[in-house]
C-alpha cells in the first residue's frame, strides 16, 4: 500500500509534527502533532494506548470514566466565568428568579453543540480552525483564527476584570493580585505535563462549590424557583427591550465560540479516541449539569438577597453584588462569592487562552500540546503567555476603557457565534471527515433551527449596540420578521429538494454504515478530496460572509464613537 504523503497544503514546519510517513492509509493518523498520540493521562487515571480490555465490569468502566473525565467539566465550568457572573447576577438582582427558565432551554443547545465538537475531535484528531482552513479555504480559515484571537483576547480581559473585582472586595491590592493570577495561569499550563494541568483545572472546577453555601445562606424560596424554572415568563412591568437583551446576553454567555475551538483541541490533546466517546458524553453531561446549577444558584441567591431592598433592580456589577451579599446575607457570603468569582475567572482565562494557542498551532502548523515542554513548543506557549499577560496588563493600566471592552466582547461574541455553529454543522455532515460519525437528520434539523435562532438574536444584539434607544416593539418586530424568514427559508428548501428528487437532479446519498464507528478515524488531510459545495451552500456562505463583514464594520464604528464620546 502507498505511504502517506505530507499534507500538500501544510505550511512550513508542518512535517516535523506529522506521524512517520511509513504509516499506511489503513492505520495512518491525521493528527498534526505526534504528541497527540499515546496514553490517555487524565487527572484521575491513565489509560494505556495498547489497552484493549472490554471494560466489562462496572469497576473497570468507572476507572475508565475517571481517566476520561475533564474536557466537558472544564469547558462548561470555564463558561461560568466573569462575564457569566455579571450576566447572571444582573438577571437575579433586576428580575428575581423570573428568567430561570432560559437555563433549561439552553441545555439541549449546549449538549448538541458540544457533542458535535467532541465527535469532530475524537474522530479527526485535527483542531477546529485547521479543519475550516482545509475544507473551506484560506479566507474562512484565516477569518476563524483571526476573529477567535481578537474575541478571546477581549474575553480574557473581562476575566481579569472579574479577578480585580473579587480582589478589591477581599482587600487585596489590584495590581499585585492580577499579576499573580496571570503568572499562576501561565505557570499551570507550562509544566510540560497535560496531567498536572488538568489536575489544576479540576481543582478550580471544585472551587465552584463555593457558591453552594451562599445559595443556602440566602434563604431561597424553592417553590418560586421550581415555578420559574419550568414556566417561561417576562417580569411584570419590566421594559421588554431590556429583558430581551438580557436574555440574549444569557444565551451569549452560556454558548460562546471559544468553547467549540477549546473542547475539540483539548480532547485531541488528551488523546481520546472514538472508542471512549460514550465516556466523553458522560463527562459533557456532568459539565452541563454543573454549569446550569451554578447559573441557577447565582441568579437565585442574588434574587433573594436583594428582594425588597433598595438595590433591587439597580444592578451595577459583580462588585456591587458582593457588597450586597455581605450587607444582607452576611460577610462570609460576600467573601465566598468573591472567591468563587476569582476562581471562575482564572479557569475561564486558562481555557480561553488555550483555545487561542491551540487554534494558532493548528493553522500555522506549530507543535501545540500540553504534553510538550515549553522548549519543545515555543510558539504554542509563547502565544498562550502573551495573550494572558497582555490582557492582565490592560486591566491594571489606569484609565483603560474596561467597560467599552466588555461591550465589545458581548457584541463580537453575538456576531460571530452563528458563523462558528454553521461551520460546525457543515463539518459534521462532511462524510470524508466524519465517516460513520456524520450527523443524522434529527441532529441536522435541530442544529439548523438553533443556527436560525442565533442569527436572529445576533441581529437584535447588533442593532441594540448601534441604536441604544431601540424599543421593545422594534425588537419584537426583528424577532418576528427573522422567525418568519427562517420558516419560509425552511419551506423553500424542502420544496426545492423535493423537486430535485422528483426530476432526478438530487441523487440520494448512500446509507451510512455506523457499525465500525469505534475504530474509524479520519485519514490524513492530504488524502481527502476537496468538498464539493452545492449552489445553495455557496450562496449561504456568501451571505454569511457579507453579514459578518457589514456587522463587524458597524460594530467597530459604534465602538469608536463610544470611545470618542
Amino acid at each position: 500500500m502507498p505511504t502517506v504523503p505530507p499534507n500538500k497544503m501544510a505550511p512550513p514546519g508542518r512535517r516535523d509534527t506529522q506521524p512517520p510517513a511509513s504509516q499506511t492509509r489503513a492505520n495512518a493518523s491525521a493528527v498534526l502533532d505526534s504528541a497527540h498520540i499515546g496514553d490517555i493521562k487524565g487527572a484521575f487515571g491513565t489509560i494505556q494506548l495498547e489497552d484493549s480490555s472490554a471494560q466489562a465490569s462496572w469497576k473497570a468502566r468507572l476507572k475508565t470514566l475517571l481517566a476520561i473525565v475533564g474536557p466537558g467539566l472544564i469547558v462548561m465550568v470555564g463558561d461560568n466565568d466573569a462575564g457569566a457572573f455579571g450576566t447572571y447576577t444582573q438577571a437575579g438582582q433586576n428580575y428575581g428568579t423570573s428568567l430561570l427558565w432560559t437555563l433549561l432551554l439552553l441545555v439541549p443547545v449546549l449538549y448538541v453543540n458540544q457533542e458535535m465538537v467532541l465527535r469532530l475531535g475524537v474522530v479527526t484528531g485535527v483542531g477546529h480552525a485547521r479543519l475550516i482552513l482545509e475544507r473551506f479555504g484560506k479566507f474562512w480559515g484565516a477569518f476563524s483564527a483571526i476573529d477567535l484571537f481578537i474575541l478571546n483576547a477581549l474575553t480574557i480581559v473581562t476575566e481579569f476584570i472579574g479577578i480585580s473585582i473579587g480582589l478589591d472586595y477581599l482587600g487585596v491590592p489590584k495590581v499585585g493580585g492580577v499579576v499573580v493570577a496571570a503568572l499562576f495561569v501561565v505557570g499551570a499550563a507550562s509544566t510540560g505535563s497535560f496531567q498536572r494541568f488538568e489536575r489544576v483545572c479540576l481543582a478550580l472546577v471544585a472551587g465552584s462549590v463555593l457558591l453552594v453555601p451562599v445559595f443556602f445562606m440566602s434563604s431561597p424560596d424553592y417553590g418560586q424557583m421550581a415555578h420559574d424554572f419550568v414556566v417561561p415568563g417576562i417580569p411584570a412591568g419590566s421594559d421588554i427591550a431590556d429583558v430581551t437583551l438580557l436574555i440574549i446576553a444569557i444565551v451569549g454567555t452560556t454558548i460562546a465560540p471559544w468553547q467549540l475551538f477549546f473542547q475539540q483541541s483539548y480532547v485531541i490533546d488528551k488523546r481520546i479516541t472514538p472508542r471512549y466517546m460514550k465516556y466523553e458524553r458522560v463527562d459533557l453531561w456532568l459539565g452541563i449539569v454543573i454549569v446550569v446549577l451554578g447559573a441557577a444558584a447565582i441568579i437565585s441567591f442574588t434574587a433573594f438577597a436583594f428582594a425588597g431592598q433598595p438595590e433591587f433592580g439597580q444592578f451595577t456589577d459583580a462588585g456591587g453584588v458582593a457588597e450586597g451579599l455581605g450587607k444582607y446575607v452576611g460577610h462570609l457570603a460576600g467573601i465566598l462569592f468573591a472567591l468563587a468569582l476569582i476562581d471562575a475567572s482564572i479557569i475561564g482565562a486558562a481555557a480561553v487562552g488555550l483555545s487561542t494557542s491551540y487554534a494558532l498551532g493548528d493553522v500555522l502548523g506549530l507543535k501545540h500540546s500540553l504534553h510538550r515542554k515549553p522548549s519543545e513548543a515555543k510558539g504554542f506557549y509563547a502565544a498562550f503567555a502573551a495573550v494572558i499577560l497582555v490582557s492582565a496588563v490592560i486591566v491594571v493600566i489606569p484609565g483603560s476603557p474596561l467597560g467599552l471592552l466588555t461591550v465589545g466582547v458581548q457584541v463580537l461574541a453575538g456576531v460571530l457565534l452563528p458563523s462558528a455553529t454553521v461551520f460546525l454543522l457543515l463539518l459534521c455532515n462532511d462524510r470524508q471527515v466524519m465517516g460513520p460519525w456524520v450527523n443524522g437528520r434529527a441532529m441536522n434539523a435541530f442544529t439548523s433551527a438553533v443556527i436560525a435562532v442565533l442569527v436572529i438574536l445576533s441581529v437584535v444584539l447588533t442593532a441594540a449596540v448601534l441604536f441604544p434607544d431601540i424599543d421593545g416593539a422594534t425588537i419584537l418586530e426583528i424577532l418576528g420578521g427573522g422567525a418568519a424568514l427562517a420558516v419560509l427559508a425552511a419551506i423553500a428548501l424542502v420544496v426545492v429538494r423535493a423537486r430535485a428528487r422528483a426530476t432526478g437532479r438530487l441523487v440520494p446519498e448512500e446509507p451510512v454504515d455506523r457499525s465500525q464507528r469505534s475504530r474509524w478515524r479520519m485519514p490524513p488531510l492530504a488524502l481527502l478530496e476537496r468538498p464539493q459545495l452545492s449552489v445553495a451552500r455557496r450562496a449561504g456562505l456568501s451571505v454569511l460572509r457579507l453579514y459578518l463583514l457589514v456587522a463587524m464594520i458597524l460594530v467597530i464604528v459604534r465602538v469608536v464613537q463610544l470611545a470618542v464620546a
